[in-house]
């Protein structure tokens, strides 16, 4: 890597990777969450990173480059975290509790990711790749948000 541009490109491959694999890694979540606003979140979430996923691959094409070829290994260990916390034997309120703090993990993972290409984008002066990356930042916080929410005002006080 020599330039910021190549390594603007790995990010967002890095990026890509991250939401592949939430992609595989959702359904389960859904299946595992008790409370019914918890699931609804977690399916809601599941659709939002389809299409992160197809930003990206967007964003890459209009670039000239694949966006896959590149593992997140962050994102894996994550997901491979929680996948063995769901495996636990907990009371569903517990469980609930555990998953919020597994899927928040995930969104400070992606925050962080997509608010560094954000501004690479800015520097490189791909004014439309930095909008749209923007609008996906901005989901990823409201992602965030939404389950402090869950976990504040539902999830933490039916936990004992």
């Amino acid at each position: 890597m020599k330039k910021l541009e190549d390594l603007f490109e790995h990010q967002l491959k890095d990026l890509y990777s991250a939401e592949s694999q939430l992609v595989k890694a959702l359904p389960k979540m859904v299946k595992a969450a008790n409370d019914e606003k918890l699931k609804k979140a977690f399916e809601d979430h599941l659709e939002e990173t389809k299409e992160h996923k197809k930003r990206l691959e967007e964003i890459s094409k209009e670039l000239g480059f694949k966006p896959t070829g590149q593992e997140c290994k962050a994102m894996k260990g994550l997901i491979e975290e929680a996948e063995a916390f769901l495996k636990e034997d907990a009371e569903d309120d517990v469980r609930d509790a555990g998953i919020i703090a597994d899927a928040q993990r995930v969104e400070h993972y992606e925050i962080s990711g997509y608010g560094t290409v954000v501004r690479y984008a800015k520097k490189l002066g791909h004014k439309d790749a930095a909008k749209t990356l923007q609008k996906t930042l901005d989901e990823e916080y409201t992602a965030d948000e939404n389950l402090n929410k869950l976990a504040e005002k539902r999830v933490n006080k039916k936990a004992k």
